[in-house]
């Protein structure tokens, strides 16, 4: 079977199942991915990361797509320096999406974007990878899962923290009761600034962006540069810490525990520290109760000290606090039966979260952070916001897939 004509079939898209996409698509076959969304993340972090991996898995980057021309004009550059590649360059995603020569698209735009780029993404026949979170809401989330889930499309949330060896070690050893029951998980992240404030400060003028379309379905309004440039501050466009940051200790714990939905909800925050144009908050305490464990985070920006994040269990504490790949470490003291001294968690090898992706895309296989961990991150993020916005304890109903004050 020629490749022009397997590629054909593999994009008439979800009518194929798993396995017949699987046949089409040989092991030979050269995969080919879209970039969409061009800033700091998108090209420092996803598309360099897939592209370390690029001759292993046999992947090239044809097109890339952000409102912003320096942007995308950076990342076709990258490209080209790397692959000699001429990738093509859009400004509307749509357009990207609409290539038939396109099997794979990596979604890294504004928060407010994430969950309709990827339900647009999945109808095109396009697999995906999805940074978080996934949904700002519980109508687009419902809508986006919905589609997946109707489809045979491989889409992979932009948590890695999950998929790092030290995540996947402490995930075998607290699943298999080595640690007792877990009923208590914490995490404290504080820093001096807003992240945010980072990138409001980013040179934009309005002839190399389109407004309009990083506004969306948002209302109208005049230009705003700081508005673009640093959206993670702003509440239309990325919650705050509650959603931003949360979502990745709220993973790693669901990842870890098992736990999969919170039941009840509660938010206190708001700017203490910083009094300017942004909206989101600059401090936050979120505390989620899931079945017979208490869920707590925290943000502070203003100080750079006091940041952890452990697992109380029966036999143990797990300190997480250095989540960036260092092993895990267990503490005793203070434990109702503590483990033997000495004890440790047994080391695991695990493949890159990007090469997860990647290799799924050819074994048709779920990725570690499948949409059903994106479903119940946005739960737990979307619950905290309206707590916060509302000033009510928030309670989620399972049945119904609603959240509702109670």
């Amino acid at each position: 079977m020629s490749s022009d004509i397997s590629r054909r079939a593999a994009l008439a898209g979800a009518s194929f199942t798993a396995f017949s996409y699987q046949r089409i698509l040989g092991a030979n076959d050269r995969i080919n991915i879209g970039l969409i969304g061009c800033g700091a993340r998108g090209i420092g972090a996803l598309l360099k990361g897939a592209m370390e991996f690029r001759e292993q898995t046999n992947v090239q980057f044809p097109a890339v797509c952000d409102i912003w021309r320096q942007h995308r004009e950076e990342a076709a550059d990258l490209i080209k320096s790397k692959t000699n590649v001429e990738a093509k360059q859009h400004k509307a995603y749509r357009e990207l999406l609409a290539m038939k020569d396109i099997d794979a698209v990596i979604i890294a735009s504004p928060d407010h974007w994430h969950a309709t780029m990827l339900t647009d993404a999945v109808r095109a026949g396009k697999d995906a990878y999805c940074e978080k979170p996934l949904a700002m809401d519980m109508k687009e989330l419902l809508t986006c899962v919905d589609t997946v889930k109707k489809s045979d499309r491989v889409v992979q949330m932009g948590t890695q923290i999950r998929s790092l060896p030290s995540s996947m070690a402490a995930k075998k050893f607290v699943t298999s009761g080595a640690m007792g029951k877990v009923f208590k998980v914490e995490q404290e992240r504080n820093s001096l600034k807003p992240y945010w404030h980072n990138y409001g400060k980013r040179e934009l003028k309005q002839e190399d962006t389109d407004w309009k379309a990083f506004l969306g379905n948002r209302k109208d309004r005049p230009f705003d540069a700081n508005q673009q440039t640093g959206w993670y501050g702003y509440r239309e466009f990325s919650r705050g810490p509650q959603s931003n940051l949360m979502v990745h200790f709220i993973d790693l714990m669901h990842h870890i525990t098992g736990l999969q939905l919170p039941k009840r909800c509660v938010t206190l925050g708001g700017s203490y520290r910083f009094k300017d144009s942004y909206t989101a908050p600059d401090s936050v305490e979120t505390i989620l109760e899931y079945d017979d464990c208490l869920v707590r985070y925290s943000s502070a920006f203003g100080t750079g000290n006091g940041n952890y994040l452990k697992f109380f269990g029966t036999k143990a504490t797990l300190d997480a606090s250095n989540w960036s790949g260092k092993p895990f470490t267990l503490e005793l003291k203070g434990a109702e039966e503590p483990l033997p001294e000495g004890s440790t968690i047994p080391e695991m090898e695990s493949d890159a979260h990007m090469l997860n992706f990647l290799k799924c895309l050819r074994t048709r296989q779920q990725p570690n952070a499948p949409i059903d961990a994106g479903y119940s991150h946005s739960v737990a993020v979307i619950m905290a916001d309206d707590a916060f916005i509302r000033g009510r304890r928030m309670v989620y109903d399972a049945a119904r897939r609603i959240i509702k004050e109670g």
